[in-house]
């Protein structure tokens, strides 16, 4: 019983920590759609001078959105897309780029 006590212990915070992904996954999926899609495209292509964001790391996805968060230019569309990071927290700049990241590859 001492052995198991730790094993169930451990099985439930990787359920827990696992449910916890897929809402994030999910979240960012929706604000994806709603958002990102409408100029990205459907599946992060890019579309007319809007880039693709297929095929690019979750850490330069994040890194672009933290720029435009703080407010800098970092090219021709950064005053369309600084509206739309301003309020974005680091954990949902965390999960939208690992959705685009691992969903459009």
């Amino acid at each position: 019983m001492k052995i198991l006590l730790p094993v169930v212990f451990a099985a439930v915070l990787m359920l827990a920590a696992t449910s916890a992904r897929a809402m994030d996954s999910d979240a960012a999926a929706k604000t994806f759609a709603r958002v990102c899609a409408t100029c990205h495209g459907p599946t992060g292509q890019g579309m007319a001078s809007f880039p693709r964001l297929a095929g690019q790391s979750a850490d330069y996805i994040a890194a672009r959105l933290k720029q435009y968060r703080a407010g800098e230019k970092v090219g021709p569309n950064s005053p369309l897309m600084m509206p739309h990071a301003v309020n974005l927290s680091d954990a949902e700049i965390t999960n939208l780029s690992d959705y685009i990241a691992t969903t459009f590859q």
